[in-house]
C-alpha cells in the first residue's frame, strides 16, 4: 500500500465553526492510516508556526474516544490567526523562515484548514514552494460557516450554522406571540457581503411556524424607506413581526447600515471591520417611527460554535474534505482546495474533488440574485431547497455531568481534573 513519504502538519485560520475539528480529524486520522510518521499541528495557524509554536498531535489525539470528543468540539482545537502572508519572492525571508521550519520538521505535507483568506495563505505557499523546486505538497481544506467559498457547491460549516440559525429563529418566533401585543423583532445574522447565513432563517418556516417575515441580504442594497413601509403593512394583519437581517446589509451608496449606529473600528490584517449592530439600529430607528415594541437579538459567535445541534451531514462532509486532502497530496497534488461537488439532489449526494486553489482564493461567492425574491426582502424556494439537505440528522454530544464534554489541548497539556 502507498504510504505517505514525511511528515505531515495542519493548521486552523480564520474564524471557527461547529465542525471544524472534525475536518482536523479527518486529516490526522488519514494521515496516520497511510503510515505518516509524524503529524503536527500548528498553534493558531501560520502566525504560530512562524513563532515555532506547535504540537505532535499524538501526544493529544490518543485514543478512538478522543477523535470521538474531537469530532464534537467546536472552535478551534490548534487555535486559529488571521494573519496575512507577504507577497512569496526569492530571499523573502517570511517565508525563508517558514520553509526552513517545515524543513528542520521533515515536513512533506501542508494541510490548512479555513477560508478565503486562508486559501489565500495557500497559493503563496504553494507558489513560493514551486519557486523554489520544493518538494513540500500545500492543500486547502474548505471551511466556513459564510458559505462563500468559491466552485466548492457549499463549504463544511455552513450547514451545521444554518440549522442552528433556523431552530432558533423558530424559537424567536414562538416567543414573540406570548403576550399577543404589537411588536417587532430583528435578528441580526452574521455575512459580511455574502447573504448565506441569514438566507437559512428561512428555514424556519413550515407546518408548525410561519417562518419570519422579511429577510435582507447584502446582495441587495438596502432601503430603508422600503423596510419601514414593509412593516407597516405587516402590522395591519399581525401582532408579531419577525426579521432576519445580514450583518452587511448596506445602503445603496455602499455604507454598512452597522455603520449607522456606529464606529466599526479597526480592519483586521484582511481589511474586515467588525461589524455589529445593524438589528440595534434599525430597531431603534423602528420604535421612533412606529411608535411600538422593538427589539435586536446578535446570534454573534453562537452561530458558529453551537456543537450540540450540528448536522450529521456538515460534521462528515468536514472529515471527508479532510481525508481527501490528505489523499490528494499523496497522490502528487499541490496548490489545490478541496471541492465539494452535489452529483444528486434526491438522494442529496456529494462527493469531493480537488480544484486550483488560485481560481478560489480571493474570490467571493454570494446568493444568486435569482434566489432572492423581486424586492430583495426573502429569498425563494431555489434557495431553501439548496440549504435543507445540508442541515439534515444530528450527531448527539457526548454527555458528561449534564453537560457536552470537549476535547482541549489543556485537558492533556495540564490534567486540570486530575487533581480533584
Amino acid at each position: 500500500m502507498t504510504k505517505l513519504k514525511g511528515n505531515v502538519i495542519v493548521g486552523q485560520s480564520g474564524g471557527p465553526t461547529a465542525v471544524i475539528n472534525s475536518s482536523l480529524v479527518g486529516v490526522y486520522k488519514t494521515a496516520k492510516d497511510l503510515g505518516a510518521p509524524k503529524v503536527y499541528g500548528m498553534l493558531n495557524g501560520i502566525r504560530g508556526l512562524l513563532e515555532e509554536r506547535y504540537v505532535d498531535l499524538s501526544n493529544h489525539i490518543q485514543s478512538d474516544l478522543d477523535i470521538e470528543l474531537l469530532k464534537r468540539t467546536p472552535s478551534s482545537f490548534l487555535g486559529s490567526c488571521r494573519y496575512k502572508l507577504s507577497e512569496p519572492a526569492v530571499g523573502n525571508p517570511e517565508f525563508e523562515r517558514i520553509f526552513d521550519i517545515l524543513k528542520r520538521l521533515g515536513v512533506e505535507y501542508f494541510f490548512y484548514i479555513g477560508g478565503n483568506d486562508s486559501m489565500d495563505t495557500i497559493k503563496k505557499l504553494s507558489d513560493y514552494g514551486e519557486m523554489m523546486g520544493s518538494s513540500i505538497r500545500f492543500m486547502g481544506v474548505p471551511k466556513t460557516i459564510d458559505n462563500d467559498l468559491d466552485v466548492t457547491d457549499h463549504t463544511p460549516g455552513y450547514g451545521s450554522a444554518a440549522k442552528y440559525i433556523a431552530s432558533i429563529t423558530k424559537e424567536i418566533i414562538r416567543d414573540g406571540l406570548v403576550y399577543g401585543t404589537e411588536s417587532v423583532t430583528i435578528i441580526e445574522i452574521m455575512g459580511r457581503n455574502a447573504g448565506w447565513l441569514a438566507g437559512a432563517a428561512s428555514l424556519a418556516e413550515g407546518e408548525d411556524c410561519e417562518g419570519p417575515d422579511l429577510i435582507f441580504l447584502p446582495e441587495v442594497a438596502f432601503d430603508m424607506e422600503h423596510f419601514v413601509e414593509k412593516i407597516k403593512e405587516l402590522q395591519k394583519v399581525k401582532k408579531s413581526i419577525v426579521i432576519a437581517i445580514s450583518e452587511g446589509i448596506h445602503l445603496a451608496d455602499g455604507r454598512y447600515v452597522a455603520e449607522l449606529g456606529a464606529d466599526l473600528g479597526k480592519a483586521d490584517a484582511f481589511g474586515h471591520k467588525t461589524l455589529t449592530g445593524a438589528a440595534t439600529y434599525l430597531a431603534r430607528e423602528i420604535g421612533k417611527r412606529l411608535d411600538c415594541k422593538s427589539r435586536a437579538i446578535e446570534f454573534s459567535t453562537l452561530q458558529r460554535c453551537a456543537s450540540h445541534i450540528v448536522s450529521r451531514v456538515d460534521i462528515t462532509e468536514a472529515f471527508q474534505v479532510g481525508g481527501a486532502a490528505v489523499k490528494a497530496a499523496m497522490e502528487g497534488e499541490t496548490g489545490q482546495m478541496i471541492i465539494l461537488k452535489r452529483v444528486s439532489e434526491d438522494p442529496y449526494i456529494c462527493i469531493t474533488d480537488t480544484y486550483d486553489v488560485h481560481k478560489i482564493a480571493n474570490v467571493e461567492k454570494k446568493v444568486p440574485r435569482e434566489w432572492i425574491n423581486e424586492s430583495g426582502d426573502f429569498v425563494t424556494e431555489e434557495f431553501r431547497h439548496y440549504v435543507r439537505p445540508l442541515i439534515q440528522a444530528e450527531l448527539t454530544p457526548i454527555m458528561v455531568d449534564g453537560l457536552p464534554r470537549h476535547l482541549t489541548l489543556r485537558d492533556k497539556a495540564y490534567k486540570r481534573y486530575e487533581e480533584k
